[in-house]
């Protein structure tokens, strides 16, 4: 079934470059992975080892290279399966029809088709070589689609998130490769079970200057600041369902690969550096969040904000103890599906006002009143309000990093730092609200009262993103107990 998640989006990638008809290929495809992603959640459940890797499969390729094409899944990755099965259906149902493309609609759809298919390999794969190609292969169609098709300065947003993002995958090559060629030569291999099961037994040597070379380079595909300014101009431009996907899946490949390969491989390197981790995440939540106030775009403000709350997933993942990082998780799957909703709101805005610029807006609740109730849901989501995912996961992270109390009376590093982060919750709210207000509140200028709401057939995409918030947001235990066995495995990995 795995193969078959990663076959089905590129086949049908290919049958629409041939020339099969885009949307409706493209929707069945996409529905037809969540279904199948659906049913491996209930099975994986039925499972008795459920902290072990099922559903794996291997294709030996190049024996000295122990490299083989190796898929296989546990509670975390299924749970960013299950993610990009929900965002990718989300983003070609809310995608512009073919007609309305005024350039190639097939090479579009394809497009966001190979996205879907690289994050699916990328969190799939138990093979270092393929875990990175996947992601490589996801990258390539979200530069055309920025390019294309984005809108504003595409080509200066394409070029900048392609250098930031080439630069950051050749930082994690490097990272990838030391961490390979330090482990004893019997002993080398690339498959990730295996590499967790030899740093089990220390056979995996400690060095902080390789996870160092691993944290930079996911932390500059997840916009780690200070390499964050390439995400808000990239999002900005890109035309919505890519957006959707890249800050909504895309970017969780960072996040994942630390959990999946940095963290359960060198524990200890890991601590050596927890400080600047801790420095880095405290500018993703105060610096980012306060530029995302003083934005005058909706679009720009969403960007920065998407940003910022990739702190709380650091602060998560610093935390390194049960709490914080099955809430690091969790958080990863909720903002996942709010951002997603928030750009799909923003597109459909962007296409009926052609301008998302605050002083430019106003009052559009009144003639679209779906847009306003949902971006209304989806910006309390976003902010942590209860009921909502974003909550659920957030207060976990919190509790999990303030638990490590210094050894005097005075705040430790990570208190403070959980300090600052709920300042970030009461910024957030600033921001979120002020842009509601800004676009959604107050008179309507005469030149919007023709506006046309979201049509029907599009609605039940924002509302199945809203509905997936709320389930995990009102019974979060399933989501955490999903992920609650490979945690245990990553922090039963020796320190030393």
């Amino acid at each position: 079934m795995l193969n078959l998640l990663i076959a089905i989006p590129i086949v049908a990638a290919i049958a629409i470059l041939l020339g099969l008809c885009a949307k409706k290929t493209a929707l069945f495809a996409t529905a037809l992975n969540l279904l199948l992603t659906l049913a491996l959640v209930f099975q994986y459940n039925q499972q008795p080892g459920a902290a072990q890797y099922q559903f794996t499969s291997s294709l030996l390729l190049a024996p000295s290279w122990k490299l083989a094409f190796a898929l296989g899944v546990d509670g975390l990755s299924l749970l960013m399966l299950l993610l990009t099965a929900i965002v990718g259906f989300a983003a070609v149902w809310v995608a512009p029809h073919p007609d309305k493309l005024e350039r190639y609609p097939n090479l579009f759809y394809a497009c966001l088709l190979f996205i879907i298919a690289g994050a699916t390999g990328a969190f799939a794969s138990l093979d270092l070589f393929f875990f990175y190609a996947f992601h490589e292969l996801a990258l390539i169609p979200t530069f055309l689609l920025i390019g294309i098709w984005g809108s504003g300065d595409r080509i200066t947003a394409a070029w900048k998130i392609t250098i930031y993002l080439a630069l950051g995958s050749f930082v994690l090559l490097i990272g990838l490769l030391a961490l390979y060629f330090s482990i004893p030569g019997a002993d080398r291999t690339l498959n990730i079970p295996v590499l967790q099961a030899l740093a089990m037994h220390g056979g995996i040597p400690q060095t902080p200057w390789i996870y160092l070379t691993l944290l930079i380079g996911f932390g500059i595909l997840i916009s780690l600041f200070p390499f964050h300014t390439w995400a808000p101009q990239a999002y900005a431009s890109a035309p919505a369902p890519a957006a959707m996907l890249h800050a909504g899946v895309l970017k969780k490949f960072g996040l994942y690969g630390l959990l999946r390969v940095a963290l359960p491989l060198m524990p200890g390197a890991a601590q050596h550096w927890t400080n600047l981790l801790l420095f880095l995440l405290a500018g993703n939540i105060l610096y980012v969040g306060l530029v995302t106030i003083a934005q005058k775009r909706l679009d720009t403000m969403l960007g920065y904000s998407s940003v910022m709350h990739m702190g709380y997933i650091f602060l998560g993942i610093a935390a390194f103890n049960p709490l914080g990082l099955s809430g690091a998780s969790l958080l990863m799957f909720a903002h996942g599906l709010s951002i997603a909703a928030l750009f799909a709101i923003t597109g459909a805005v962007r296409q009926r006002t052609g301008s998302l610029e605050f002083s430019k807006l106003g009052g559009l609740a009144k003639p679209m009143p779906f847009l306003g109730f949902t971006f209304g849901l989806a910006a309390f989501a976003s902010i942590g309000l209860p009921g909502f995912a974003n909550f659920a996961a957030e207060l976990p992270i919190f509790f999990g990093a303030f638990s490590h109390a210094g050894k005097s009376l005075a705040f430790s590093n990570f208190q403070i730092t959980t300090i600052i982060a709920l300042w970030g919750v009461v910024i957030s709210a600033v921001y979120m609200l002020r842009g509601y207000r800004a676009a959604f509140l107050g008179e309507t200028d005469k030149r919007w009262n023709g506006l046309a709401d979201l049509c029907a057939c599009a609605q039940p995409a924002i509302i199945l993103l809203l509905a997936v918030l709320l389930i995990a947001g009102f019974r979060p235990q399933p989501f955490v107990h999903l992920v609650t066995p490979t945690i245990k495995a990553v922090l039963a990995v020796p320190a030393k």
